[in-house]
């Protein structure tokens, strides 16, 4: 192998240079910092799989998050896409007018109606967990993806013409960085003593707040109050008045009303709320 070597006077020639050299290039550093906005390194690389990569960038698929961390991003009506620690993205109420940017390596649908799942869902899904039976009766999902357990409970659902459909709607549950987050789905009716004790203790639910086509507000208080979590994240609430309304009756019942600045939020186990709270995200898109 052939090697080179410099005289001692040139090396520390050149290494003066660049020591010289030091001083310039902090101060060039500083100016573009201050110069420009002060984004923390986890918010570039979870912002990442959202915006298009420049001509010479590469894509960042993951969010940075630490082992006890998942990532919680408002997509739009009932949808969620929650990331994992290990990188598992999952996408609740899977449909096929509100979805993320990119393909979910677990979706999980309602057949509520067609905003809460998908007659096309994309190929590249690798576990497509359907909160009904298409042929009727019971259908039980838990499994485990890398590092979140996810499985459900069934409940009922009324029809547009009014009718019962028995078991039409999963309540899904997301076992992940010791905690557990719940997604009540197309709710219709108050939770049994045997529906809470499968639920056990959950930390995070997503709750349908339209007072309309799902739970009046009084009944999902009620449910909520037999959950209780340490954080409401409302969704569904297209109607007018809807989300305005909610929040009036939570405020009633002792939650403190937190609106988030962007429809994206890293949770874990310590930084849960010590008073029951209301978290608002406008959904934000894919």
């Amino acid at each position: 192998m052939a090697m080179c070597f410099f005289p001692i006077h040139g090396w520390r020639q050149k290494a003066g240079g660049l020591f010289r050299l030091v001083p310039v290039l902090l101060s060039l550093l500083v100016t573009a910092v201050v110069a420009g906005p002060a984004f923390a390194v986890c918010q570039l690389v979870a912002d990442a799989p959202y915006r298009a990569p420049g001509p010479d960038e590469m894509r960042i698929w993951r969010a940075s998050l630490q082992a006890n961390e998942v990532q919680i991003r408002y997509i739009g009506h009932s949808t969620f896409e929650l990331e994992t620690p290990k990188g598992v993205r999952i996408a609740t109420d899977y449909n096929d007018s509100v979805r993320p940017l990119l393909p979910p390596d677990v979706a999980t649908m309602n057949g509520a109606h067609s905003t809460h799942y998908s007659i096309s869902p994309d190929p590249n899904i690798e576990h497509l967990l359907y909160g009904w039976n298409p042929k009727g009766g019971p259908l039980d999902h838990d499994i485990t993806v890398e590092d979140v357990r996810i499985r459900n409970i069934q409940t009922n659902i009324r029809g547009w013409d009014g009718e019962e459909r028995r078991l039409g709607n999963s309540i899904f549950i997301f076992e992940v960085a010791d905690m557990c987050i719940a997604h009540l789905g197309h709710l219709h009716h108050r939770l049994t003593q045997e529906d809470l004790v499968r639920l056990g203790q959950i930390d995070v639910v997503f709750a349908a707040i339209d007072n309309s086509s799902t739970l009046r507000l009084d009944s999902l208080m009620d449910v909520l109050e037999s959950i209780g979590p340490a954080m409401v994240v409302p969704m569904h609430f297209h109607f007018s008045g809807a989300l305005q309304a909610f929040v009036g009756r939570a405020q009633e019942a002792g939650y403190d009303i937190v609106r988030a600045q962007t429809p994206a939020l890293i949770v874990s186990r310590s930084s849960l709320p010590t008073r029951k709270t209301a978290y608002i995200m406008m959904p934000g898109g894919a």
